[in-house]
Parts: C-alpha cells; structure tokens; sequence
C-alpha cells in the first residue's frame, strides 16, 4: 500500500515526521484585485444570462477612480449575438458600478467612488480560431466534440484538518476576513474602510496543526483612529471571535495589526489593481500546487476554472471518502481535445488503499472531459460573482464541494 521506491520501500512524505511553521493569506473583497475579480465575474454571469452557451474571456483593471473591462465575449450561434452585445454594451458600465456600491466604495477617500469613477469598455468578439476548436470544428479527428479551450495543467486538494476539508491557514485566514466584512457592513465597527489582507501561520506536526503561531491583519481605515484602537478591536473584536474556538490560540501567538502604522490610503487608489491576481488566495493557500491559471472573468469552456473545480470535486470526494487523509489531482488539457491528457492522483503517503487503485477508480467514475465537467457541476449558470471572495473552495453553495461521489468511489475501489 502506498509509493515504494526501487528498493521496496515505502516513500513517505518528510513533512509527515517534522515540526514546521506553514502560512497563508487571504483577502477582501474591497482588495483592488479583488474588486477586479468581481466586476469580471459579475460581467461573465450577465453574458451567461442572456446566453448560457457563450464564451467569455473578461479582465477589469482599477486604479485610482478608473476602471477598465476589455477582453473576448462569444455569443452562440442560439441567441440573437448583435442584441446581446448591445445589451452587454448597455449595462457593463452599470454592473461594474453595482459591485463597487457593494463592497462599500462609496466615497473618493476610499480609493474609488461607484457613481463618480472613470469607466473604459474595451470587450470584443471572441477570436474564430479559438472558438472553432472549443465548438468542435477543429481538427476532423474532434469534430463533432467540445474541446478544452486551451492547454494547461489544474491541481486540486483536499485534506482532514477542517470540517471543509481544506488546509487550516487558509479557511482561518479568509473567515477573519468575512467576520471583518460583516463588522464593517453592519455599521458595528464604522472605521472600517473595504480594502484589508490577513496571514495565518500555524505550527504543524506532522500534518497535524498544533497551535496558531502568527496572526497579521491590515485594515484599511478612516483617518482620525488610532493605532491601538485600531489594533484592539480587531483583536477583541474579530480574531478571538474567529480563532479562539479553534483552541489553537496560546499565550505565545503573535499578533501584528496594521504593523505599517496607518492604512489610511487603499483600494485602487493604494494599488493598482487587475483580475487574476490572487490565485493562491483562490484556492489553497499554497499547501496544495497550483497550475497557474486563473478563474476570474472566464466562462466553464476555459479549463483554467472548470478542471481546477472538477479536481477539488474529486480530491474533496477522495479525502470525504476516507481512501486518504489529503489528496491533489492534477488534470491536464490540450487546447481542442475533448478529454484530459493525463489524470493525476498524489495522496502524500497519508492513503489507506494503494494509490493505483485510487487512480483507477477516479478515472472510473468522474467524466473530466470538458463537456463532462460542465454537466456534472452544471457550470452553465450564473453563479460566478459569488466564488470569488473568501476563496472558491471550502464554502458551501457550490456544485464542487459536494461530496456526493463518496460510495461511487468505495464501490469501484472495491471491485
């Protein structure tokens, strides 16, 4: 059971007999990039209802009260594509605005004003040689089949340390985050501005988490707060709340709190900010691989986003199942081929049936064929702006985190 080497042993992963300290990041989703990604989401669920079968490509850049959307949209041959592009034309103004009136940038000293901002549109119509592959009309041996539209490898993971089964670092880093939002949106916290990132290290044994070693959050806020207002708040206020019931907390975590001393200027306005850039707040905060793709602004034709949801389906399934205690799938794709090229499964020697068999039985019951994908997660709704902040994996709500492939699972490894 297990991965031997040419000598017959068995290769176990060295982290399962160390100590070490491992730390993640998150942020919110009044972060400029963050605030990128949700306008491109928001845009891609506008095309998918007017037009379930389309193809987006969509990026938005902000800085200081401007924002820019440009990218590829493909209307199918099913809906009326020039009515749908004047409609699209018509209103991306309006819903790069209502997501900016969302997370809160209501006022210009907050790095960006949702009824005052400079906005550009620069969206085109899809390239044909693109399209042609992803539709089935490429090269004879595919016609007829949807291909991946492009080539790339996704990772997925899952392991045991948390209810969601995802890595400890990154679910605590994202729900300080949330608790921060919700404080601020309710008004009990009226300093608060949109823009904040928070770090999480924690001390493992083994793949075990032992204690919280390190805390660090930086919130944007008004000008006329203190620094140790600012910092017992947050502490009183949002990371006891959060991490005391973990029971991970001890009395030598350390805790850094806005530790530039003011963080008055944010958003777009104290960076730049563009879609796809917080991969790894995306997903697993770098305890699991990542190919590099990102998912913002792009339809389920892309692999970047729908083969990485489908390989934290299976891994999360894997884990859910009992066959390992962590698990990472790789899938890899060439643009226009209908079916993954390899499929991958790396269990860090926590598995209890062999590796082989785990593998096989994958292969067995999920369809990774970007078509399969699609209809098993039903990515051909509008259900994009709500991935992505807090991380789109670990939260319920979403097709891929569902764990109803376990006993399908048990059944082929049993057979």
């Amino acid at each position: 059971m297990g991965t031997f080497n040419s000598n017959g042993a068995k290769i176990v992963c060295a982290k399962q007999n160390q100590k070490y300290l491992f730390t993640s990041e998150s942020v919110s989703e009044g972060h400029p990039d963050k605030f990128c990604d949700q306008v491109s989401d928001a845009i891609l669920d506008y095309v998918l209802s007017l037009d379930p079968n389309a193809h987006v490509a969509c990026e938005t850049f902000a800085t200081t009260n401007f924002v820019l959307v440009g990218g590829e949209i493909g209307f199918s041959p099913d809906v009326d594509g020039d009515k749908c592009s004047k409609m699209l034309s018509e209103n991306a103004e309006k819903i790069a605005r209502s997501v900016a009136r969302e997370i809160g940038y209501t006022d210009e000293a907050f790095g960006l004003d949702c009824d005052t901002f400079e906005f550009m549109n620069r969206l085109h119509s899809q390239s044909a040689d693109i399209a042609q592959g992803v539709n089935g009309v490429g090269l004879e041996e595919f016609k007829g089949q949807q291909g991946a539209g492009d080539q790339g490898m996704m990772f997925g993971f899952a392991c045991n340390e948390t209810p969601e089964l995802m890595p400890a670092t990154v679910s605590f880093a994202h729900k300080l985050l949330r608790k921060a939002a919700e404080l601020r949106k309710s008004g009990e916290i009226k300093w608060l501005r949109p823009d904040s990132k928070s770090q999480v290290t924690i001390e493992y044994e083994g793949y075990k988490p032992v204690r919280i070693d390190t805390v660090v959050i930086s919130h944007q806020h008004d000008g006329n707060i203190s620094h140790d207002e600012i910092e017992k708040t947050l502490i009183e206020k949002v990371i006891k709340p959060v991490l005391e019931p973990t029971g991970l907390l001890d009395s030598n975590t350390k805790y850094y709190i806005n530790p530039t001393g003011k963080f008055e200027i944010g958003g777009p306005n104290g960076d730049a900010g563009l879609t796809g850039r917080k991969i790894i707040v995306d997903t697993y905060g770098g305890m699991g691989r990542h190919g590099g793709g990102a998912f913002s602004g792009k339809d389920p034709s892309k692999v970047d986003r729908s083969a990485a949801y489908m390989a934290r389906y299976i891994a999360k399934n894997i884990v859910a199942a009992g066959l390992s205690d962590r698990a990472e799938v790789q899938l890899a794709y060439a643009i226009g081929v209908p079916y993954p090229v390899s499929v991958m499964v790396e269990t860090f020697g926590t598995e209890k049936v062999e590796v082989e068999k785990i593998e096989k039985a994958v292969k067995q019951v999920f369809d990774c064929t970007p078509r399969g994908i699609e209809n098993t997660l039903k990515l051909r709704q509008p259900v994009y702006q709500k991935t992505v902040n807090y991380g789109h994996f670990g939260r319920d709500g979403f097709t891929w985190e569902n764990t109803d492939k376990v006993q399908a699972l048990k059944d082929a490894i049993s057979k």
